[in-house]
């Protein structure tokens, strides 16, 4: 770690200012790069060099960019520094190679100069000499100093030791074949009294062995018969042993007798209290334990959290937080301990243990829970106020009943000041509990009408008008939500005008009473000095006027949701290509929208860098697939799947398959990985045995693909001409030319090779994989106006024998038909023996789907599936893959 000086500047009276400053903040690259002249003087200014040198690795930590023929002269001009004998500055210019071994040209220059302080008598050179060393070095210099290195890891000196084994650890990525032949130094190292070199030699011996089960096995077997003094090397002992329980999926009932259990239960009585809490942290998140194997554990943090170390309160209660949910049971036994640090001086131990609490805590006692937090609140930062309203967005979804209580502390908190990040995470939260719970939805909206009366984040209030006019419509009385949405016009921003405009003509699309008092509006806004906002007055006052349900429906109410990343790309290439034809926004693909995860960040660590916006795997394969040949001709991309594995992991070849569904053909898409580090392959391809009524249009191979590098290939098929013959399964063999090459190099070892092949698993093609999912804002509706000529409907009875519950029923019929469910309908509710599901979705080529099941649980399920569609071989089609 580099270290800069922060100095007190005194002021024309000789005193201190109130706070220290930075010696180094206002440095120009181009004047420092200047002062390096100073290394070519004679004698070398050991004081002055160090400092120069401080600036540049100042320069480097800070971000600066130096461009290869800068840094190549800044490294050459350091290397005359190794004529000086001072300590300091030989070791400044060890620090220098390293940070610029990356980027200047011809570093090797200086492998003869850092083997002889490697190798030399100063102990103070030599292991910083071996880092430097090891990072200018490459596959083919490795082999130079291999002799060297094998004696440093085994020195006496620790320090000399550590820097080898932390050296060649880092080595292990590129040079893996060489750093393999040292296992016989690092298990001598492992036996070394310093704990720095113990815990370091474990590290490198594991990541040597890790490929070889059974090398890792034997390794563990050893260590924990025997007793390591390094509580550092016991933590890491811990985590593999938990890695081999995990991989070796030991049932519950026979992990209390593996000896791997029994070491990591045994370390919860080691005398390091770092060792007692990483073998609780392991206990308490193995998968098949039971509460006997879990008690001890749990007993330990319990007793952590009253601990006078902060350090050790914090621990246990962020490994209490984030089992909250597997173990409740277990946590909740804590919370007395846990109601204790509400109150803790450090707020991360504090806001961990309040959400722990909101996890874990019974219905009963949210009101009191919500009493205790109220004032803690008002005392913590807006990051820690994001972790708790992540908290209270967890316990409304697990208590919708206490939806009262919870909303009304989330508007307080929305009263509060506080930035947009904490407005927006209460702001999220009530939306998903309006979504998730419709006895919330009237309450939920009042606050944000009253929030966005005072709003100053224009983000926010455009959210907020986008949800009244999605959700306003259809409350109990629409017409008191026109108020506040109508001010906004009057006093916001043109933004949130424009947003504004959009959510009054919703409710006149959706309300008939309301259309006259919407279009008086409307035409009000034609007034408005912004031509945005005019020209949606202007847009809305016409299709309304039109009196024609249809354009409604599809032009206000229903908007297609068009991806903005594909558009933009789209526009952009029309704009650059012929502008005689008109743009077709039909090639673009109608996205679903992609929910941001909220995760409750345990850490509690926030970072300034933005957070890249959320795309679909639409988004995500369009510029893929663009570099296709002919792959314009097929039209917009309909969805695409998640991967599938076609092989298993540990295979010598690997490949998973991504099928992109298009109007009328599907494009599979294989990611191939060659494990053989002795094998090159060539024209890699996969060759599909296609069921009747399928063509295959094209076939696009892989030209090469050598050791550990990902690959693609593709192949491109046709849909039969009728939708019940695409539901089908694919034979699948890769195919390929083998050449054998060196391990080490990667080349082959000549041009010659010979065909071979692997087979794959069979691939399917499944209804769900054509449906696109779809959510509609208001079912019931979109369902009546289906009751017309242009829809057509199928209808049928099965008796689902294969599940026992209403819940695992619906979750079967989503997940065979890959529709959008409505309403919460994928919800079913405690104790109910009658349940509806209402699904949604659109087919490739465009055809809409309604589904709507009736579910009655007796001796079985009963299920009444009854399927409207634009189409009605695909109506049929969906019907019949229940059956």
């Amino acid at each position: 770690m580099n270290y800069f000086p922060i100095v007190l500047h005194k002021n024309k009276r000789g005193n201190p200012p109130a706070g220290p400053s930075n010696a180094y903040q206002n440095l120009e690259k181009t004047s420092v790069l200047q002062e390096t002249r100073t290394f070519n003087e004679t004698p070398v200014n050991a004081r002055k060099c160090i400092h120069i040198l401080t600036k540049i690795l100042y320069l480097i930590n800070q971000g600066e960019q130096l461009v290869p023929r800068e840094a190549t002269d800044c490294f050459f001009a350091m290397t005359k520094l190794f004529q000086s004998k001072d300590v300091v500055l030989r070791r400044m210019v060890y620090l220098g190679i390293k940070e610029l071994s990356s980027i200047a040209e011809d570093v090797i220059i200086v492998t003869s100069s850092l083997t002889k302080d490697m190798t030399g008598k100063e102990d103070l050179y030599r292991a910083a000499a071996i880092r430097a060393l090891c990072s200018i070095t490459d596959n083919t210099m490795l082999q130079a100093v291999e002799r060297y290195m094998k004696q440093c890891i085994v020195d006496k000196n620790a320090a000399v030791s550590c820097a080898a084994l932390v050296s060649s650890l880092r080595l292990a990525s590129t040079a893996g074949d060489v750093v393999k032949r040292w296992a016989n130094e690092a298990q001598e190292a492992l036996n070394s009294d310093n704990i720095m070199v113990q815990y370091h030699a474990l590290g490198l011996l594991y990541h040597i062995r890790k490929s070889d089960r059974l090398a890792v096995s034997k390794l563990v077997n050893k260590l924990t018969r025997g007793s390591l003094k390094s509580p550092y090397a016991v933590c890491m002992l811990i985590r593999i042993a938990c890695k081999l329980i995990e991989e070796e999926d030991v049932p519950s009932e026979e992990l209390s007798d593996s000896p791997l259990f029994t070491f990591i239960e045994s370390c919860l009585r080691h005398k390091s209290e770092m060792v007692i809490y990483e073998a609780a942290h392991a206990i308490v998140n193995l998968k098949n334990t039971n509460p006997r194997m879990l008690s001890p554990a749990f007993s330990i943090l319990q007793l952590f959290c009253s601990s006078p170390k902060a350090t050790l309160r914090f621990a246990a209660v962020r490994t209490l937080n984030k089992v909250a949910m597997t173990h409740p049971a277990a946590v909740t036994t804590c919370n007395l301990d846990l109601e204790g640090l509400i109150t803790d001086s450090n707020r991360s131990v504090a806001t961990l243990a309040i959400t722990t609490l909101l996890k874990t805590g019974a219905e009963s006692s949210v009101e009191r829970l919500m009493k205790q937090i109220s004032t803690f609140v008002a005392e913590i930062s807006d990051e820690f106020k994001v972790v708790v309203v992540q908290a209270i967005c967890a316990l409304c979804t697990k208590y919708p009943r206490k939806h009262t209580v919870l909303m009304n502390f989330l508007s307080g908190m929305l009263r509060e000041e506080g930035g947009l990040e904490y407005k927006t995470s209460i702001v999220d939260t009530i939306i998903t509990i309006i979504e998730e719970n419709v006895d919330a939805k009237e309450s939920g909206l009042s606050h944000l009408c009253e929030f966005i009366e005072d709003c100053e984040h224009v983000s926010l209030a455009v959210r907020i008008l986008h949800l009244l006019g999605k959700e306003g419509p259809f409350a109990a009385t629409p017409s008191k939500y026109i108020r506040f949405i109508y001010n906004r016009v009057i006093l916001e921003s043109p933004i949130v005008r424009a947003a504004a405009v959009t959510a009054m003509a919703q409710f006149g699309a959706s309300c008939p009473a309301l259309l006259s008092n919407i279009l008086v509006l409307l035409g009000r806004c034609q007034m408005d000095p912004d031509d945005e906002v005019r020209d949606r007055a202007t847009y809305y006052l016409s299709i309304l006027n039109s009196k024609r349900p249809e354009l409604y429906k599809n032009y206000i109410i229903e908007r297609e949701n068009c991806s903005l990343a594909l558009l933009e790309k789209s526009l952009v290439e029309h704009l650059n290509g012929d502008l005689e034809t008109r743009f077709d926004i039909s090639i673009v693909p109608k996205a679903a929208i992609v929910k941001p995860v909220i995760a409750n960040d345990v850490m509690l660590v926030t970072s300034s860098a933005p957070r890249p916006p959320k795309i679909t795997r639409e988004e995500e394969s369009a510029a893929r697939l663009a570099q296709l040949p002919g792959i314009q001709v097929l039209g917009p991309i309909h969805r695409s799947t998640a991967p599938i594995q076609l092989t298993e992991s540990e295979t010598e070849y690997t490949v998973q398959c991504i099928k992109h569904i298009f109007g009328q053909h599907v494009v599979f898409q294989f990611d191939c990985l060659n494990t053989l580090s002795d094998q090159f392959l060539e024209n890699v391809r996969v060759e599909l045995t296609l069921p009747e009524g399928f063509t295959a249009r094209a076939v696009i191979p892989c030209p090469k693909l050598p050791y550990n590098e990902l690959q693609t290939t593709f192949v491109i098929v046709e849909f039969p001409p009728d939708a019940a013959s695409s539901i089908a399964t694919f034979g699948a063999t890769l195919r390929f030319v083998v050449k054998d090459c060196d391990p080490n190099t990667g080349e082959p070892d000549s041009d010659e090779g010979y065909d071979d092949e692997y087979m794959l698993e069979d691939l399917e093609l499944t209804v769900a994989d054509q449906i696109q999912k779809t959510k509609k804002n208001n079912f019931q509706v979109a369902w009546d106006a289906a009751d017309s000529e242009e829809w057509l409907q199928a209808e049928d009875t099965f008796v689902l024998s294969a599940v026992t519950t209403l819940q695992d029923a619906v979750n079967t019929i989503v997940k065979i038909l890959g529709l959008g469910a409505a309403n919460l309908s994928e919800k079913v509710p405690e104790g109910t023996h009658l349940h509806t599901l209402l699904c949604s979705g659109s087919f490739r080529g465009g055809a809409e789907v309604l589904v709507r099941a009736k579910l009655a649980l007796s001796e079985g399920v009963t299920l009444n599936l009854t399927v409207r569609s634009t189409d009605q071989d695909v109506a049929e089609l969906i019907t019949a893959a229940i059956g």
